[in-house]
């Protein structure tokens, strides 16, 4: 038992990370405008990103396996150490990086030292996800922001009455998005551990109350929740305030927007229902939290009146997120093929499954 908990030590390790980085994206915005306070926001992100997680993460879940399904337990504590490591690294010069990035890098570099050839139709849906991801949140922004200022000139509420429902809207908002974010995200933190982490199912009565997999997504849940209380502000505060100023109604739209692409990217029920009606299935695959704030910030930034707004967004700043996004997935996957080597043969760990 104590050797499992050791393995799994570099998936929570990465869960924290996730929720110090990614994570802390559903809030930012709101947290940077003033209308909520970083312990507010952080406790309830916290809490519904653990909902999400153990009941909306087996499909996001499915897909990544499909990248690198890893068969023994100490190939998935290298694949997610090298892809904790590299995110905990981005964090710490204040980048919004790509935790999706991270881990797919480091399952291809997986996939690479086994001799497994990478599933690259597979790969090619994930690679079109990175570029799809930002641009809909930024559609989805556009036409969020376009619709609001619509009704609020419509309506032209008392000043006091639109303060009160920016911040419950904020606070609604930011619970739905980490929701979305832990039925997306939580295939990052443990989807390498779902093919070889012995967990028995927790029963209650004569049924099932958590599957194996939920189990798993719980404990994977719990420390992005811990890096969400300990260690996300600085990352709210760049994501919120260095790209573009804010206005509360800003900031809600830019939430919205990024919730609602992660939860398509998300979605079984979505998928089915294409099919059903002979269109094109979404893939579900984690997607980036990081990508889709900043792609809808971007959308809020061309929505604003007649491109003043486009003018302050700060370019420079984004040129950088944007090298930290190409960095990324290259990064996790040369320090993944060079842990595993390490794993084997000073270690002597079994980080693949031999064939026949």
């Amino acid at each position: 038992m104590a050797g499992i908990v050791f393995f799994l030590s570099s998936g929570l390790f990465l869960g924290w990370s996730l929720g110090a980085n990614d994570a802390a994206n559903v809030f930012g915005t709101a947290v940077a405008s003033r209308m909520v306070r970083f312990r507010t926001a952080a406790w309830i992100a916290s809490c519904c990103v653990i909902i999400g997680a153990v009941w909306g993460g087996a499909g996001a879940a499915e897909g990544l396996s499909k990248v690198g399904a890893v068969d023994t337990i100490a190939g998935a504590f290298t694949v997610a150490l090298s892809a904790a490591l590299t995110v905990a690294w981005m964090t710490r010069t204040g980048l919004p990086v790509s935790t999706s990035q991270a881990i797919v890098g480091a399952l291809v570099g997986w996939d690479l030292f086994a001799g497994i050839a990478p599933d690259r139709p597979q790969l090619a849906r994930v690679a079109s996800t990175w570029v799809a991801c930002p641009l809909l949140a930024a559609l989805f922004a556009w036409i969020l922001y376009q619709c609001v200022a619509v009704l609020i000139r419509l309506w032209k509420p008392h000043l006091l009455w639109q303060d009160q429902l920016l911040r419950l809207g904020l606070l609604g908002a930011g619970a739905f998005g980490a929701f979305s974010l832990g039925a997306n995200n939580i295939a990052n933190v443990i989807g390498p551990f779902l093919a070889s982490a012995p967990v028995a199912p927790l029963h209650a009565g004569e049924g099932v109350l958590l599957t194996p997999h939920q189990i798993l997504f719980l404990i994977g849940a719990l420390a992005i929740a811990a890096g969400i209380v300990s260690y996300s502000q600085r990352v709210m505060l760049v994501v919120g305030r260095e790209l573009l100023p804010l206005n509360p109604v800003a900031a809600w739209v830019v939430v919205v927007a990024h919730s609602l692409v992660l939860l398509v990217f998300s979605s079984s029920d979505l998928n089915d229902w294409l099919v059903r009606y002979g269109l094109p299935p979404i893939p579900l695959i984690p997607v980036s939290s990081s990508q889709a704030i900043v792609g809808a910030v971007l959308g809020v930034a061309w929505a604003q009146a007649r491109g003043k707004a486009v003018r302050q967004f700060q370019w420079s700043r984004l040129v950088g997120i944007g090298a930290g996004w190409i960095a990324t997935p290259v990064a996790a996957g040369i320090l993944c093929y060079l842990l595993l080597f390490v794993m084997q043969n000073v270690f002597h760990e079994t980080v693949y499954q031999a064939g026949p």
